[in-house]
């Protein structure tokens, strides 16, 4: 690509000053080192990737070697400037351009160049508004070193407003449908009666006399029902584990624990949206990562009444199988499994990649740090119900739910439960994980189990109306 093509690149000048016998010695010292690759090269580009969601759009640079990287925002069209040091233009890094989807909520383009001498210029067009956040990972798991750059909204998007306007579309429909109903039973009823009178058409009541329970029980019942589902709307956030940079456990035949959990989720949310006066909120709707404390601070922005972390197992052998659901623990874990697994859970900032400089200390500690006896009681009690229903689709690690600490489960407000759905490092039970009638299976306990606590312990503590 050339300066003309990308021009926020600056194209290198002769020094006007140097003979022609010091441009060709020095071009020929050029040629030399060209065949030296650690000298020339620098790092070498593994894998460049990107991940759109509404949330943000991150995009990532793998590298054999640590890079450093300048940026700065340009206007006309909007823009972010990259410079990337210790870096020569190679084809790896031009795949990037072709990894930009249309529907990316915040890339319009990327543009790729050498700006100077192992320094690559990239050039990312914006479709809107933009707070950046650039920042390098250390290896860690199967990464090496990685330059990632988080493009987030300027205006942070409202996930409760959502969810009241989701409200009123379920209300307008419902609406909708006592109407339709009222209209068929007054059709029904005045059909005999005008066949009785021998009247071809019937006539319809005066517009002054009202209709009354008596003569129209189930549509006002329909009514009262209605008003009543959605005084008061229960939330309900679930929580896909890992995604985007981080793939989670992988199975024997390749399943990744991402991508399957999110399936569950998606089903669970649907199921959750047709009970009356309930609404689910994922913390991420597609392949793209989130923080721990993130998934708390968005549970708690909806003002959720219950948070549901959904996750498959792993193991070190393929033995182990079953479900599991657990708890937070104020003392430490109720075993040395629950603590390797919280350890295991709680690593996913490590390997999806979160930028601690952006963040509040003091906030972390408040979303993270806090937790409540009563919260703790509470989530047993969801946990006991979810356990029970998932225990009737397939087979339990434990009968009993176990305790540990989970950062994801450390919002002090909310009665949080992770549920480990099988161990996906088992062939048998990453079929199953795999299978669409299982994971039906799955949703429909989970869905029972979430309605039977709310049915034994309704939320009236936090009433309020959306």
């Amino acid at each position: 690509m050339s300066a003309a093509e990308l021009p926020d690149l600056v194209p290198m000048q002769p020094d006007p000053r140097m003979s022609r016998r010091a441009a060709l010695r020095a071009m020929g010292t050029l040629a030399l080192l060209l065949g030296s690759r650690e000298l020339a090269f620098g790092a070498s580009i593994v894998a460049v990737r990107v991940w759109p969601a509404q949330d943000y759009t991150r995009v990532t640079i793998e590298s054999d070697a640590a890079l450093s990287a300048k940026h700065f925002m340009a206007e006309n069209p909007s823009r972010l400037v990259i410079d990337v040091d210790g870096l020569e233009l190679s084809p790896s890094l031009r795949e990037l351009v072709g990894k930009v989807r249309s529907d990316d909520p915040y890339i319009a383009g990327v543009r790729v160049g050498q700006n100077l001498p192992r320094v690559v210029r990239l050039v990312i067009d914006l479709k809107q508004p933009t707070a950046p956040q650039v920042f390098t990972l250390s290896p860690v798991a199967a990464y090496q070193h990685r330059l990632v750059f988080d493009l987030y909204p300027t205006q942070e998007h409202d996930p409760l407003l959502a969810l009241i306007r989701d409200k009123e579309a379920a209300e307008q429909q419902a609406a909708k449908a006592v109407r339709d109903a009222l209209g068929e039973f007054i059709g029904k009823v005045d059909k005999p009666m005008s066949a009785a009178s021998g009247v071809g058409l019937a006539t319809a009541p005066p517009a002054s006399v009202p209709v009354t329970a008596a003569s129209t029980p189930n549509a006002v019942v329909t009514a009262q029902q209605h008003q009543t589902r959605f005084d008061r709307l229960v939330v309900v956030a679930l929580d896909p584990g890992h995604g985007g940079e981080d793939p989670g456990a992988v199975g024997p035949s390749g399943l990744r624990e991402k991508d399957v959990v999110l399936q569950v989720a998606l089903q669970l949310r649907d199921e959750i949206n047709a009970v009356p006066g309930m609404r689910a909120m994922l913390t991420r709707d597609a392949d793209f990562f989130v923080p721990l404390h993130e998934r708390v601070r968005k549970a708690r922005r909806v003002q959720a009444d219950l948070f549901v972390s959904i996750h498959a197992d792993a193991f070190f052998t393929p033995e182990a199988r079953g479900a599991s659901v657990f708890a937070l623990s104020e003392r430490g874990a109720s075993s040395s499994a629950a603590r390797w697994m919280a350890d295991k859970e709680n690593a996913a900032d490590l390997v999806g990649g979160v930028n601690i400089k952006a963040k509040d200390a003091s906030v972390m500690r408040t979303l993270l740090d806090m937790s409540t006896t009563a919260q703790i009681k509470d989530s047993m009690k969801i946990g006991h119900e979810v356990l029970g229903q998932i225990g009737k689709v397939g087979r339990l690690h434990k009968g009993s739910v176990e305790q540990a600490g989970f950062a994801v489960l450390k919002a002090p407000d909310i009665p949080s439960i992770l549920v480990e759905t099988a161990f996906i490092s088992n062939p048998e039970e990453e079929t199953k994980l795999r299978d669409a009638k299982y994971q039906s299976q799955l949703v429909d306990a989970l869905t029972t189990g979430i309605k039977r606590y709310f049915a034994k312990n309704p939320p009236l503590a936090r009433q309020r109306t959306l």
